[in-house]
């Protein structure tokens, strides 16, 4: 995905970094707080070898940011970076995305912490108002 980087679109240059399901799922746990190896790792059920892979290229690519939080025995966490929370609202309009063409059975729902309401998340262009997805598009190569 990496030779991705260099396109002049945004959305294969956004994906070489956060292409894969792991990167993604990674921050999804991040953003619901989880920060340490082990907590990444049973939560997602990902061998060690393949999370460590995904978290450097996560803190190489600026999404977050290795912090320590113990010298004896060295011990580190991995917290959002700007970049990485900026990443939520794809997150979530993915999920949308998914509960309506991928729903069907249990599934996991997201709640605003605040009000208690479930988060329906919208993509709208800001230029327009509409809704994203409502309109022909047109790709302007550079």
């Amino acid at each position: 995905m990496k030779n991705l980087s260099d396109q002049p679109c945004l959305i294969a240059r956004s994906l070489a970094l956060v292409g894969d399901a792991w990167s993604m799922l990674i921050l999804r746990d991040a953003h619901a707080g989880l920060t340490r190896f082990d907590d990444f790792r049973k939560s997602l059920g990902i061998a060690p070898t393949m999370l460590t892979g995904r978290l450097s290229s996560l803190t190489e690519d600026g999404l977050l940011e290795k912090r320590r939080y113990s010298d004896r025995p060295p011990r580190d966490e991995y917290v959002l970076t700007e970049a990485g929370r900026d990443f939520l609202p794809v997150l979530f309009a993915i999920g949308a995305w998914g509960r309506k063409h991928r729903a069907g059975g249990k599934v996991t729902r997201f709640f605003d912490a605040e009000t208690g309401t479930e988060i329906d998340p919208v993509t709208i262009d800001r230029a327009t108002g509409a809704p994203v997805g409502t309109r022909p598009i047109r790709i302007a190569a550079p």
